[in-house]
C-alpha cells in the first residue's frame, strides 16, 4: 500500500512538472516597439493601477524586464493631498515575461495580476 501511494505521488509530481515546464515565465524585453505596442503597454499599466493615463518612456521594457511606476499622489483642486501626508510609498512594480509565445505584463503589487500583450513582440531577456 505504501509503495502504491509513493508511486502515485511520484507520478503526480512528474505530471505537474511537465505541465508547468512549457508555460514557464521568463524575464523578457520588448523588441521593435510600435505606437500600437506602446499604447497597449500604457493601457495595461493604467488598468492595473486603476488610474488616469500613465506616461511611459518610449524605451520602457526594452532594456530591462522590470518597470517601476512611482505612485502619483492624488490632489484636490487646491493642490492638497487627498489622503493626507503620504510617507514611504514604494513604487508599483511591473514585470514583463515571455510565457510560451505570449508577452505577459505582471503587476506584482496586485496579487500577480497578469495581462497578455497581444500587440507587443518580446524576447527572453539575456541572463546576466
Amino acid at each position: 500500500m505504501r509503495a502504491i501511494l509513493f508511486s502515485l505521488a511520484a507520478s503526480a509530481t512528474l505530471l505537474s512538472g511537465c505541465a508547468t515546464s512549457s508555460g514557464r515565465d521568463l524575464p523578457a524585453l520588448i523588441v521593435n516597439p510600435t505606437p500600437a505596442s506602446r499604447a497597449e503597454l500604457r493601457l495595461a499599466v493604467q488598468r492595473a493601477l486603476h488610474s488616469d493615463p500613465v506616461p511611459l518612456s518610449d524605451d520602457a521594457l526594452t532594456r530591462n524586464s522590470l518597470l517601476p511606476i512611482d505612485r502619483i499622489p492624488r490632489r484636490d483642486a487646491q493642490g492638497r493631498l487627498l489622503n493626507g501626508l503620504e510617507i514611504g510609498n514604494r513604487p508599483q512594480m511591473f514585470r514583463l515575461v515571455k510565457n510560451g509565445k505570449s508577452c505577459v505584463l505582471i503587476h506584482d503589487d496586485a496579487e500577480q495580476l497578469r495581462q497578455t500583450l497581444t500587440a507587443t513582440t518580446c524576447i527572453p531577456a539575456p541572463r546576466r
